[in-house]
């Protein structure tokens, strides 16, 4: 049930990141996709499964996702190129197409970066908790976001805005540097809520079946090593 609720929080988030990201917003005078309001949600969750899941489950459900996001874009695909009903449809084609047309690329994109990111995450996270034996939660949830998601940052907004020719060259840095610095200022002031996901779990499981699931992920992990 916990890994149901994760994967379900984890999938909703990165989805709607998808579909709202081609909206450029300012904040101050930085300039970045909205579809950065969902994404500290995903970090959370991410560190977590790591945490009580370890590499398989990240990696299952990176899989899942990404099938998930791959079938978003069918349909986008499909819905832009059957036509409004002319007089009856109060969204016209032209309408439908400004918004979700540009969020085909922001999929292409997102697909390939999440994939990437979230590979280097897991990896990471199990190198920073491996040399610290377990203690410093913090360090190796906000470590592994830090590295991950400047991988993400630069190559979402490569496919989205720069390849198709819709940000300049200089836009796409300045973007991608000021995207990058909100996520790591949000992965800081969040890192308290991976704490609070602890203890919930802990929680809802008991002490020693939220233990016996940490001590398997970390075995796993370990296996995983020694064959690498």
């Amino acid at each position: 049930m916990v890994y149901v609720v994760m994967a379900g929080i984890f999938i909703t988030n990165a989805i709607v990141a998808e579909m709202i990201g081609s909206k450029l917003i300012l904040i101050g005078p930085f300039v970045m996709s909205i579809g950065i309001i969902p994404w500290p949600v995903v970090f959370i969750s991410t560190d977590l499964i790591n945490e009580y899941y370890g590499r398989s489950g990240v990696k299952k459900l990176s899989l899942i996702t990404a099938s998930l996001i791959a079938f978003t874009f069918i349909v986008l695909y499909a819905s832009i190129k059957i036509p409004a009903a002319v007089g009856i449809s109060t969204v016209t084609d032209e309408q439908f197409n400004a918004v979700f047309g540009q969020s085909l690329w922001i999929i292409v994109g997102s697909l390939v970066a999440f994939i990437i990111s979230q590979l280097v995450d897991v990896s990471i996270f199990w190198m920073l908790r491996d040399k610290t034996g377990g203690k410093m939660i913090w360090l190796r949830s906000t470590g592994s976001t830090v590295i991950s998601q400047l991988i993400d940052t630069f190559v979402v907004l490569g496919i989205a805005f720069w390849l198709p020719g819709k940000m300049t060259t200089a836009n796409y840095i300045n973007a991608s540097l000021s995207g990058y610095t909100i996520k790591l200022i949000l992965a800081i002031v969040l890192t308290p809520l991976i704490y609070v996901g602890h203890n919930m779990i802990e929680k809802y499981l008991g002490d020693e079946e939220s233990h016996h699931i940490i001590k398997v992920a970390a075995e796993e992990s370990l296996h995983h090593k020694v064959e690498e």
